[in-house]
């Protein structure tokens, strides 16, 4: 399929075939793409917890609001951002640069301070707001390479993120959840996959400015 036809193709996976689980290559295909995706800077301020304990799976509906996505999925995967992103953070950055691409201090010194200097001047609320719009860029990345791969998935931020950051330990890993996207493969009732998508015309949503 082209990616057109894979985006018509995907939709918001209401009901997943528990029987049905992704392959390692699949699941790696998506680490990759995380990883990937471009970020503010390239600082990453956004990891991905992968879970496909299925003991676990089904201690995350209750904080889901009861949705069975979370259990039902093949694996789920967590978006959460840095607590904080201080002036270490950015230092190994920087040094990570350095060794990857070879380059001396003073190429990127300068960089370096602007960096820290703007971020010394965030408060706590900004940064974490920063890093949550960015993890959104993820989770949209993350859609469009699941339409690709004909795996199935249902984005969602219905759900309770202290409990989750609770049930998994986030807090002392200094992590905040702030979205959760089950993947898998739809199940042949549910009801929203043969439903056609709902969506404006292209001259009601696009606008264009042209010489």
């Amino acid at each position: 399929m082209n990616i057109i036809n894979s985006l018509e193709w995907r939709y918001a996976t209401k009901k997943f075939n528990p029987s049905k689980k992704l392959s390692n290559q699949q699941i790696n295909t998506l680490k990759k793409a995380f990883n990937l995706t471009a970020t503010s800077f390239g600082l990453q301020p956004v990891k991905m917890i992968v879970i496909s304990d299925k003991e676990l799976q089904e201690k995350l509906v209750a904080h889901s609001y009861y949705q069975r996505q979370v259990a039902d999925a093949s694996h789920v995967l967590i978006l959460c951002i840095e607590n904080d992103i201080t002036t270490e953070y950015i230092n190994s950055y920087f040094d990570l640069e350095k060794k990857i691409r070879n380059v001396d201090e003073s190429v990127i010194a300068g960089f370096r301070k602007q960096l820290i200097d703007m971020y010394q001047n965030k408060s706590i609320e900004e940064k974490q707001l920063s890093a949550k719009q960015q993890a959104y860029i993820i989770l949209g990345n993350l859609l469009t390479v699941c339409a690709v791969e004909k795996i199935d998935a249902c984005p969602m931020e219905g759900f309770i993120p202290e409990k989750i950051d609770e049930l998994l330990n986030l807090n002392e890993q200094h992590l905040k959840s702030v979205l959760m996207l089950p993947v898998g493969f739809r199940s042949d009732d549910d009801l929203m996959g043969g439903m056609k998508k709902v969506r404006k015309p292209l001259n009601e949503t696009i606008i264009e400015i042209i010489k």
